[in-house]
């Protein structure tokens, strides 16, 4: 067949059903079509005979990508093994093809090791855990859990069976704590109030391993066994939001770069990183890790998964790695779907991380925006949904993050950006609901996307997502009531880009004012710079944020006004308006 792996013909006529695969999972997926064609399980059409018929068609099919994934995080919470099966089913449905399995997080180990049995017996054991409705409290209740060997080969096998491949996650060198805790030797023990423990709050917590022979004995000992277990190509070692802290205070971390000739702790990372990416090679494995991996410099071999922004990407298919295209913009299912407000008020229960990410948007995607070209299009190997799980108590709350934005990010998938149109997909999507109602999904009800524009209709962009309601374009909709508020803390070359409806016409005054009364903490920028552009490439420098303001005077000509931050902040950020002539 002229079609690449995964892809299919589907015949039905009069007598028969045909399908033909250029391999067992395109097989597999022509079977899927067939399930999505026939009426929903529990539905009417079973009762009077007419599921009995289908259709005369014919379909020639085939992905667009090859990684087509769903990331599951079992650290934050723990599943039973009959809810990831149930999971599984539901990605087969979708045509995915990749189960991405965080299973170690600063807040639980999840799988057994054979060799180091305190990994479970400790690590996988927490004391307390933030409640819904307040995520800097203690519920004071231990909670934990993790697989045995037995049943991660039967999960395995389940998956294999649906051409799905499991992608195992062990995080290193950060989000380590639970880990340490049950092998201390294995931290910066030489650090001043070294106390490792299984973390009871969610995000970034300091405790990683310690660059020496002993933790990568570990580390190649626990991965022996992970290799054993899942058949992947791919091992994934995680690799993000590794402070390095405890690096810098500790002689032995400190030594060890002055013998090796690293420069900093970044470069110790990838020093950390590539003889791990080693290891796996004598496994036959390749390495893929989190888009951190290359901030010291990127192995060769090594698979880059994307999930800050675009520069990393451009960076790594630049370099010709390989990149899977995981963006909080419009991969990370645990943003709201709807205005924050609007979810809280059926429940605490209800509760995400933050942000918006509606089902629109998450169609809007395309992986290849950061390919310069052909060549590097083909070095995207696809994309994934994230399912972080700190507000995913239980498979009912994951079901309702995941469904229905995984039928979105499905088709991102498989389908050809020419031939994408949401109004088209939102039509069919009425169709998979009653699947999901047959399969007595928890899903949510999608909800049209909060629409706002700017003054001027010119375009306003960020790598920040919105706070609630409080969208990018309130930053130059000339009303000073409104607010743009990002969600989260901001890190070096964060970035707001107004894209101007036309060039300046003269030089013009343009200010920037950060910052608010609305957030307790007034959320203004602490560092960065205010940037102008004639074409997004080359930019000018006006002016240096001081007290949360900046301002200067662009030249004619300007087409970009660019707010960037120049190093990390715990805080948020406000932005009321963009001034540009004093309007």
């Amino acid at each position: 067949l002229d079609l690449p792996a995964g892809g299919y013909t589907l015949t039905i006529s009069p007598k028969t059903v045909v399908v033909t695969g250029k391999d067992a999972a395109g097989v597999f997926n022509g079977t899927r079509t067939i399930l999505q064609l026939l009426p929903a399980l529990g539905s009417e059409a079973w009762k009077d005979g007419a599921a009995e018929k289908l259709a005369a068609v014919e379909i020639k099919d085939q992905p667009r990508f090859a990684w087509r994934g769903m990331m599951l995080d079992v650290g934050r919470h723990f599943y039973p093994t009959e809810d990831i099966k149930r999971l599984i089913d539901w990605m087969a449905f979708h045509k995915l093809n990749n189960f991405h399995w965080h299973l170690t997080e600063d807040q639980g180990w999840r799988i057994e090791i054979k060799k180091y049995p305190k990994l479970t017996s400790v690590g996988a054991w927490r004391d307390s855990s933030p409640p819904y409705g307040n995520r800097n409290s203690d519920d004071g209740v231990r909670y934990g859990g993790f697989y045995t060997q037995e049943q991660i080969k039967e999960v395995v096998a389940y998956a294999t069976a649906r051409h799905i491949t499991i992608v195992p996650e062990i995080e290193m060198p950060g989000h380590a704590a639970a880990a340490i805790a049950a092998y201390p030797e294995l931290g910066n023990s030489d650090i001043p109030g070294y106390a490792p423990k299984v973390m009871t709050r969610w995000g970034v917590h300091p405790y990683i391993f310690a660059p020496k022979e002993e933790t990568f004995r570990f580390l190649e000992d626990v991965l022996g066994e992970v290799c054993e277990l899942f058949p992947s190509k791919f091992i994934h070692i995680g690799g993000d939001e590794a402070p390095k802290t405890q690096w810098k205070q500790s002689k032995f971390a400190q030594d060890l770069m002055k013998r090796e000739g690293l420069k900093n702790e970044e470069e110790l990372q990838s020093w950390f990183v590539r003889r791990i990416g080693k290891f796996l090679e004598s496994k036959d494995r390749r390495l893929i890790g989190w888009d951190e991996i290359q901030e010291g410099g990127l192995p060769k071999t090594a698979t880059m998964m994307v999930w800050r922004d675009a520069k990393w990407a451009k960076h790594a298919l630049a370099l010709g790695n390989d990149v899977v295209m995981a963006t909080t913009s419009h991969t990370y299912f645990d943003y709201y779907q709807a205005p924050g407000a609007s979810e809280l008020a059926k429940g605490k229960e209800f509760e995400c991380i933050g942000g918006m990410l509606p089902i629109e948007k998450v169609y809007s995607y395309n992986p290849t925006f950061v390919a310069e070209n052909a060549a590097q299009e083909k070095q995207i190997l696809g994309t994934q949904a994230q399912l972080w799980t700190e507000y995913g108590k239980d498979m009912k709350k994951v079901e309702y993050m995941a469904f229905p934005r995984i039928a979105a990010l499905a088709e991102v998938a498989w389908t050809p950006v020419a031939l994408k149109n949401y109004e088209d997909f939102s039509s069919r999507l009425t169709g998979v609901m009653k699947h999901y109602d047959g399969g007595k999904l928890n899903y949510a009800k999608p909800v049209p996307a909060p629409k706002k524009e700017t003054k001027d209709g010119s375009v306003i962009q960020s790598s920040l997502d919105l706070y609630e309601g409080h969208f990018i374009e309130s930053a130059f909709d000339g009303r000073q009531d409104t607010f743009f508020w990002a969600n989260r803390a901001l890190k070096t070359d964060d970035d707001v880009t107004l894209k101007l409806k036309s060039p300046l016409a003269a030089a013009t005054a343009v200010e920037v004012v950060t910052g608010g009364p609305a957030s307790k903490n007034g959320d203004k920028l602490e560092s960065g710079v205010l940037e102008t552009s004639n074409d997004g490439s080359t930019w000018t420098k006006l002016a240096e944020f001081k007290d949360g303001k900046a301002s200067g005077t662009a030249a004619a000509g300007a087409k970009q006004i660019r707010l960037r931050v120049t190093a990390p902040q715990e805080f948020w950020l406000i932005i009321h308006e963009i001034s540009v002539g004093g309007k």
